[in-house]
């Protein structure tokens, strides 16, 4: 099979998967594109909105679209580190310690409200969503490929959350803002009578093809231009650097962060623009591309300044502001 007729079926198998989570999802297509790009691209996804939004039914649709093993961890103020991850056993016949491995060990886990357990809860997750591996006692264990993390919050409630740190942040590949549906797809979710969950949905992938699609993902041509578009995006969002671009324009914006995204927010960009090219069943790398991905990938990684908060200013407005002043090429 030729590189034309992989990528024309990976496009097939792609709007495969969005018809059929569509059976249970109304709308959200935003959402659902988000979770597949992470899913393609080896990443990790948060997902914010008030709650009956369907964050968790969409990610459920995902896992049972997927095909691949599936945990949910519900995240409370009492969870312990050891819940997560796992913990050593004493085994008193014979006084050993044997190894019981968490619900993290799985390909698919969602996080549901994962900002309602400390700091020390959120953080057993850093190494498992970096490095793909868990160290319960002295030793370290690797978690299963493909590995995905889809955590969910809810941005509305203050009392008995806890922000999650920034260098958590910045180990989740997108964050996605899921909204409200508009009335004739509210009026489609009304209908169902809250049965949407029990609809049956087709295996359309499985570790396999989506090992494949990451290669084909791998072979998709980016100029050299448009990586320094997608670096001139990401540094634009620093607040601390020489002004070498937009020169006066740049002040604009430039007051209302604190710190912007990092290096690793470029890889992101570029990695979910090729999955974006992907999806069109193309093999190289268009600036529409890039700027589709953009919201996702940097909203999460920009520190806003108090003025922005002052001026009831948001960093996707900011987003939106940079690429309307950058050059595409």
């Amino acid at each position: 099979m030729s590189d034309t007729e992989n990528f024309e079926v990976c496009r097939k198998v792609i709007d495969l998967c969005r018809e059929e989570i569509s059976r249970r999802v109304v709308g959200q297509k935003d959402v659902v594109d988000g979770i597949l790009t992470a899913a393609i691209a080896g990443g990790h996804v948060l997902l914010e909105g008030v709650p009956g939004l369907a964050k968790t039914l969409a990610v459920r649709s995902f896992a049972d679209v997927s095909g691949l093993d599936f945990k949910r961890i519900q995240f409370t103020p009492d969870l312990l580190p050891a819940d997560v991850t796992g913990t050593l056993i004493y085994e008193q016949n014979s006084a050993t310690f044997s190894v019981r491995k968490g619900p993290v060990f799985t390909n698919v886990v969602l996080a549901d409200e994962i900002n309602r357990s400390p700091a020390k809860v959120q953080s057993a997750l850093l190494e498992a969503m970096a490095e793909r591996q868990v160290t319960i006692g002295e030793n370290t264990y690797k978690l299963p490929e493909p590995f995905i993390v889809l955590a969910t919050q809810n941005p509305i409630d203050e009392e008995g959350t806890y922000n999650l740190p920034a260098a958590e942040l910045d180990r989740f590949l997108l964050k996605l803002v899921v909204s409200y549906p508009t009335p004739e797809e509210e009026i489609a979710v009304v209908r169902t009578c809250g049965k949407a969950p029990d609809i049956p949905l087709r295996k359309i992938l499985d570790a396999e093809k989506i090992f494949a699609m990451r290669k084909l993902v791998d072979s998709i041509k980016c100029d050299d231009k448009i990586v320094e578009y997608i670096v001139s995006i990401v540094s634009a969002t620093r607040a601390d650097k020489d002004k070498r671009q937009f020169k006066s324009r740049q002040s604009e914006f430039s007051k209302y962060i604190s710190f912007g995204a990092s290096p690793r927010a470029g890889i992101a960009l570029l990695q979910c623009a090729k999955v974006q090219a992907l999806f069109a069943g193309r093999n190289f790398v268009l600036p529409d591309d890039v700027k589709s991905a953009a919201l996702p990938v940097l909203r999460h990684r920009i520190v806003l300044s108090y003025e922005a908060s002052a001026d009831s200013v948001t960093s996707d407005e900011l987003i939106g502001k940079i690429l309307s002043l950058m050059p595409a090429p």
